[in-house]
């Protein structure tokens, strides 16, 4: 059994492995009721991640594999905080008047916060409680497994579509693209609020036919509020060379500013809200 310990405040940028190795595989993940969970750490003063002013919990524990993910340090419990879902509900109280008045509420990203469902379907339900706004990032990988009141307590969705091609999505994720697309069609079926969002990375997701498949898809939904390109960057290849793991960006420059607008005019083109 993992050692129960405090989160401290951080950011998304900050290396945090092996703080929990009792913890099990991500794979075989089982949260039980909830109470307890592993995050890697919160930032209290998002205006990325969201309407408003926003507090953000990263989860522990993800499936997919992005190549260029920016938290490798994420995929795996082990490299978590154990902490109890009151500790993060109590420490969310202190700011929820803060976080009201600014409109603004708790979102949670990962990692893929599915891979711990019964945690954040209690941290969710007691963030709604103190009556704030809740949006969660997700991949949509593992949507079957949130049920009816899991969604309901989730007021907007942060959808990360990193390919409308099979194999581009499986060259880029390791994983088949179909669960994303099938939640995204279930979050469109039942008006839940989406903010999609698609990391640009040339020479990998930039294919114009890739961009205008998104587009596609998403233009039709009138739940989409947004789509919002998200250009590569490096700020997290610090990470895996200090974790040991193969890069395959170390020499992928982040996308010109003619390729950015290249890409929102295509989802616009398509009648999407894009930026």
């Amino acid at each position: 059994m993992s050692q129960l310990g405090i989160l401290e405040p951080g950011n998304r940028h900050d290396l945090r492995v092996g703080l929990s190795p009792d913890a099990p595989d991500e794979e075989r993940a089982d949260d039980g009721e909830g109470a307890f969970g592993y995050a890697h750490s919160y930032e209290t003063s998002s205006r990325y991640d969201g309407p408003g002013l926003r507090v953000v919990l990263f989860m522990s524990g993800c499936l997919l594999r992005c190549t260029y993910c920016h938290n490798p340090d994420t995929w795996h419990l082990k490299d978590g905080t154990y902490i109890s879902a009151q500790q993060i509900l109590d420490r969310l109280a202190g700011f929820a008047p803060a976080l009201r008045a600014l409109d603004g509420g708790l979102t949670i990203s990962g990692g893929e916060l599915m891979v711990q469902l019964a945690f954040t379907r209690r941290i969710l339900g007691g963030a709604k409680k103190l009556g704030l706004h809740t949006a969660i990032e997700t991949s949509g990988y593992l949507g079957d497994r949130a049920d009816d009141d899991y969604l309901s307590k989730i007021d907007l969705v942060l959808l990360d579509i990193k390919s409308s091609d099979p194999e581009t999505y499986r060259n880029v994720t390791g994983r088949d693209l179909a669960p994303t697309l099938r939640f995204a069609e279930r979050l469109s079926a039942i008006g839940k609020p989406v903010w999609v969002r698609f990391t640009l990375v040339a020479g990998l997701t930039d294919d114009p036919a890739n961009v205008a498949g998104i587009a596609r898809f998403v233009a039709p939904m009138k739940n989409v509020e947004w789509v919002e390109v998200q250009p590569f960057h490096q700020l997290g290849a610090f990470k895996w060379k200090a974790m040991g793991l193969e890069y395959r960006h170390a020499n992928t420059d982040p996308p010109t500013p003619d390729l950015i607008a290249r890409v929102l005019g295509q989802f616009k083109a398509a009648g999407c809200n894009a930026r």
